[in-house]
């Protein structure tokens, strides 16, 4: 089955189900995509969850946190987070997350503020944002906390019949079950779906070519994108006038613009430009060009015949714990003389197979999978030492491992039924929940199989 040009740009080469998609079109409405998150003790971030907390809290003690939960409605993750320190007076490093949320939808999330009381938090007026406490906490939030989370996903304007509906969605995920999960790309987001280049600009910084990786990110336009932003784009480009396009590039635009302040100052210091970014948008540059090698690691390990849900001499296997989430700190290299072994721990969900997350501390797979990696990378033209950055080397990535699959939680079709926005098609309504790291929209592209992810609401 034919796979978008889209997709294969971030490294997505196939489908894991060979069953025919249902189509449709998800995010119409930022509602028709909510995220709650939960975190490992259970605690679950709730969209409608203020009602339901009554603060009684003694003062906070010394060098404690202020746990709260952002709501947040069609607002970027780490621009809300500006929002919220600006409008607090405080750094934005003393605000903590467990994990980047989706853009384009309505979600929950647990964040912990360092040094600040429940009342400064219940008088915030953000536009798109609200933030309530519900307590106090002795350690700052961080990945480690999270276990995953919880969407309510509305595809719309499926134009087939309810009984094609069901027979096609029964098909799918009859095949998934069988394939032990869903593949577990990273998706359209990590990368940029109107705007794929993120893992451009990081592949550009590991090969030490700042100035590259600037106009990249600045001024290499799409014709997906606005068509006042890509005419900015495409006239700084050509000109390399920073000074006009601070003046003229759009205002949504906020952190090429956060970038060109820098450059219009002081000309080529692109170093210093890019530390002009938040430092988590900063190292998501490297980190997309690592999940678009993993990408097409596992895109690979699919075209080969290879499973997904046993290993083979060579492969790494990873350990689950009693959550069902990924260790990638304990792990093991299949041989012949564990491969039966670590086989039965995957039969019985006590390890996954995993594919490696290059990086310079790193070794790839042997086997038949390391020679696809080794293939990869040198398409490429990239080794692993490259991920040792010049020039901005807290950027570093030292590598590890990921699963190859990831277990579809919870997953329940709510409702199939006329879609009010246009009578003549239809509309589903999904609940799933996946472990952190793995992303919904992977999913969603094996049910809907999108000819145009973008048009699609990817």
């Amino acid at each position: 089955m034919a796979v978008p040009k889209v997709e294969k740009l971030i490294g997505i080469e196939v489908y894991s189900t060979k069953s025919k998609g249902i189509g449709g079109v998800i995010r119409c409405y930022p509602e028709d995509f909510i995220v709650e998150e939960v975190l490992v003790d259970g605690s679950t971030a709730r969209i409608h969850g203020k009602e339901s907390h009554v603060l009684s809290m003694t003062p906070a003690p010394k060098q404690s946190y202020l746990l709260c939960v952002l709501v947040k409605r069609n607002k970027d993750n780490l621009l809300a987070i500006e929002a919220i320190a600006e409008n607090m007076g405080i750094n934005p490093n003393r605000i903590h997350i467990a994990g980047i949320k989706d853009t384009k939808a309505v979600t929950a999330q647990h964040i912990t503020i360092d040094g600040v009381s429940a009342e400064s938090v219940q008088r915030l007026k953000i536009p798109g944002v609200e933030v309530y406490a519900i307590g106090y906490s002795r350690v700052k939030l961080s990945p480690s906390y999270l276990l995953g989370n919880c969407f309510q996903v509305t595809i719309r304007k499926i134009g087939r019949t309810k009984t094609s509906i069901e027979e096609r969605m029964h098909k799918i995920l009859e095949e998934l079950e069988r394939n032990g999960g869903v593949p577990n790309f990273f998706g359209h987001q990590r990368f940029g779906t109107v705007r794929p280049i993120t893992h451009l600009v990081g592949k550009a910084l590991i090969q030490g070519e700042i100035e590259k990786a600037a106009m990249i990110f600045l001024a290499k336009p799409s014709p997906y994108e606005h068509p006042e932003s890509r005419e900015a784009r495409k006239i700084l480009w050509e000109t390399g006038n920073f000074k006009w396009a601070l003046e003229n590039f759009p205002e949504k635009l906020h952190y090429e613009r956060v970038m060109l302040r820098h450059l219009a100052k002081k000309g080529n210091d692109f170093i210093g430009a890019f530390r002009r970014l938040p430092k988590k948008l900063l190292r998501l540059f490297p980190q997309a060009y690592q999940a678009y090698i993993f990408n097409k690691f596992l895109s690979g390990r699919i075209l080969s015949g290879l499973s997904l849900n046993m290993a083979e001499i060579g492969d790494y296997v990873v350990s689950l714990d009693s959550l069902g989430l990924a260790n990638p700190k304990i792990y093991e290299i299949a041989d012949h003389a564990n491969l039966s072994e670590l086989n039965e721990a995957i039969r019985s969900g006590r390890k996954k197979l995993a594919l490696p997350m290059v990086g310079f501390k790193h070794k790839l797979s042997k086997g038949i999978q390391g020679e696809i990696c080794r293939k990869i990378l040198e398409d490429e033209g990239i080794e692993i030492k490259d991920f040792k950055v010049r020039g901005i080397p807290e950027l570093s990535l030292r590598g590890g491992v990921r699963p190859a699959i990831t277990l579809l939680n919870r997953f329940k079709i709510n409702e199939i039924s006329r879609d009010e926005t246009d009578q003549r098609k239809w509309r589903i309504k999904l609940t799933f929940m996946l472990h952190k790291g793995s992303y919904a929209s992977v999913l969603l592209r094996e049910i809907m199989k999108p000819r145009s992810p973008i048009k699609a609401g990817f």
